[in-house]
């Protein structure tokens, strides 16, 4: 059967990686324009939420890691019998992965653009262009993360259900060609 363990083991991390992306989300730098005598700039609160969303995306891959180091990704080791559990198995490895791909896009995306602030200078009274993260898009990479975690887990349970389910057949169900 699944080891428990794991599984408790992947949801922490999936729950540390959710927290630190709503925690971006609601930590996304902000900016004010100052302006000096005839010119305007930006200035920037902080940039926590770079870190945070940093290490959400680090948490969820190493939750997804942990997931198909003990699964052997599905592709590696023995193969799975058929069974209804294969065919969940298959079906939410693909899932998880898609799932996947789009959380950490978000995550990595989030912080990169939270992290770039536009430096320059607008003269002759003109107000820069003070250029944020929307708003949403850490929150979207949280939401991607717990689907993340609930297909992952399901995946590997499936995967060990298919992995220790006994042979459908008892005998040998093969055709053979010979003579009669």
């Amino acid at each position: 059967m699944a080891s428990t363990l794991l599984l408790v083991v992947v949801f922490v991390f999936d729950l540390v990686a959710f927290a630190l992306a709503v925690a971006a989300e609601q930590r996304r730098s902000t900016a004010k324009i100052q302006t000096e005598a005839d010119s305007s700039y930006c200035v920037y609160d902080s940039d926590i939420a770079t870190g945070l969303g940093v290490g959400s995306f680090l948490f969820l891959l190493a939750s997804q890691a942990l997931i198909m180091v003990a699964s052997r990704c599905l592709c590696c080791g023995r193969a799975l019998r058929p069974s209804g559990s294969r065919s969940w198995a298959i079906m939410l490895f693909v899932t998880s992965w898609v799932l996947f791909v789009i959380a950490e896009a978000c995550l990595l995306a989030g912080s990169v653009r939270n992290a770039y602030h536009t430096k320059y200078r607008a003269s002759f009274m003109e107000d820069p262009s003070c250029e944020t993260l929307r708003k949403g898009i850490f929150g979207a990479g949280a939401a991607f993360v717990v689907l993340t975690g609930i297909f992952s887990e399901l995946y590997y349970v499936s995967y060990s259900r298919a992995n220790e389910s006994p042979a459908p057949y008892s005998r040998d169900a093969g055709v053979r060609m010979q003579n009669l």
